[in-house]
């Protein structure tokens, strides 16, 4: 089974257009949440399914889209109404398709207020909708003003309580990005940097032993950097590669390269596909003559992975992280 643990709920006209009344709004009078009728909805949903056969995914994680999630837009009802419209979505699609698509459900997190306040609609997520995961934010500020603690801060244990009591995992992945110097693409890789080094650098996991983190984007910087990291652990007396263990990443790399460097440094073990297909790399490669997502293949022919690494890379990885997706 080829299962991809990071892709996005794709929207559909409907959908941008009540995102677009939200944001000119900003839900004052509020809005209704009812969502677009099953038939509306059903051929966006049908064009997702349409992408995972094209590169033979069996499976995809879908979760909001990251860049809209208006986290850091006032007042707070916004990012609410916002998370839950999407929660909502992604719950209707997976419905109609429940053998493909499987549920990681958005955060409404506002700027720099306690993430307890998102523990409510992970509940609710969890349990009443049957979701699988979630995706958590670094920066929920997006660049406008200075960001919250770092995720190895005591700020953000009442999510990480409620992550370990209900056996779901978080995949770390920013936001929008208000700030000049960064694009949200950039954005990403810095803020899945900073996390690692942040739960890495704090006693995160001595506190929360069984907490399933995933960091997106390949671990973002630090498999590239990892010579600087090593040097400052040693320093410590710690190994840092042992530490990087803890986490886990997906294959969200659009380079050979990138991902021959993540497979050898972190290794199958803590390695599961993802594509996040349909995306920034929906484009055709001049080099390989496919997409630049469609990494199956590209993995496929890395020949240091054995059979059993690419068994863990494409489905194993993800079922003993993921452990509510296959029941």
């Amino acid at each position: 089974m080829i299962i991809d643990s990071h892709a996005h709920v794709v929207l559909g006209k409907a959908d941008y257009e009540k995102m677009a009344k939200l944001a000119g709004s900003r839900n004052n009078p509020k809005m209704g949440t009812k969502l677009p009728a099953d038939e509306i909805s059903r051929p966006v949903a049908e064009g997702l399914i349409a992408k995972m056969d094209e590169v033979g995914t069996d499976v995809q994680f879908i979760s909001p889209r990251p860049y809209l999630q208006m986290h850091s837009l006032s007042p707070r009802d916004v990012p609410l109404f916002w998370t839950r419209y999407c929660n909502d979505l992604i719950h209707q699609h997976c419905q109609m398709f429940p053998d493909r698509l499987k549920a990681v459900a958005g955060l409404p997190q506002y700027r720099d207020t306690s993430p307890a306040n998102c523990v409510e609609e992970l509940e609710r997520c969890v349990e009443d909708l049957g979701f699988i995961g979630c995706i958590l934010n670094p920066d929920p500020m997006e660049g406008d003003g200075v960001p919250p603690p770092g995720l190895g801060d005591p700020f953000w244990y009442p999510l990480y309580e409620k992550l370990v009591e209900l056996d779901v995992p978080a995949l770390i992945h920013s936001a929008g990005c208000c700030h000049p110097r960064e694009s949200y693409t950039l954005k990403f890789i810095n803020e899945g940097s900073v996390a690692v080094m942040s739960l890495l650098q704090s006693d995160v996991f001595k506190d929360f032993p069984t907490l399933k983190i995933v960091i997106s984007h390949g671990g973002g910087a630090i498999p590239y950097q990892i010579g600087r990291f090593r040097a400052g652990a040693w320093r410590r007396g710690r190994e840092f590669d042992e530490e990087l263990r803890q986490l886990y990443f997906d294959t969200c790399l659009y380079s050979e390269e990138g991902l021959e460097l993540l497979f050898k440094i972190v290794g199958p073990d803590n390695c599961m596909f993802g594509t996040e297909r349909p995306g920034t790399g929906s484009v055709k490669s001049p080099h390989w003559g496919h997409d630049l997502d469609d990494l199956k293949p590209v993995i496929e022919r890395i020949d240091f992975l054995s059979a059993e690494d690419k068994a863990k890379i494409f489905e194993g990885t993800a079922r003993k992280v993921y452990t509510k997706a296959f029941g």
